[in-house]
């Protein structure tokens, strides 16, 4: 069994940024696909962005060029750099190995503007 425990989140002005993280209980990243998703109020979840073990890297396209997702192996932590930041932006962001069936709890994001 494996444990995602996010971080990074609160409250942030419109056009601000912040930085998520997404501790592992183990390294699971080679070996799987890694994503962020999101859920607003009243909304289905969404998929943010995507990296595989090689890098590889696909995003949605209401936040290309203003989040960037990353990964530390050696720290066993996954990133999500959020810029530019929108009130749309507002919602539960969830770390995921999502094939492997692992999610993290939840962190609260809440863009003001």
């Amino acid at each position: 069994q494996v444990q995602l425990v996010e971080s990074g989140g609160g409250l942030v002005q419109a056009g601000g940024s912040l930085r998520l993280s997404c501790a592992a209980s183990r390294n699971i990243f080679e070996d799987n696909p890694m994503g962020w998703y999101r859920q607003a109020p009243g909304q289905q979840r969404e998929l943010v962005a995507t990296i595989t073990g090689s890098g590889r890297t696909i995003y949605a396209d209401g936040v290309k060029g203003r989040f960037t997702i990353s990964i530390d192996n050696a720290k066993s932590t996954l990133y999500l750099q959020m810029n530019s930041l929108k009130p749309e932006d507002t919602a539960v962001y969830y770390c995921a190995a999502a094939q492997a069936g692992y999610w993290g709890q939840g962190t609260q994001v809440t863009v003001s503007s």
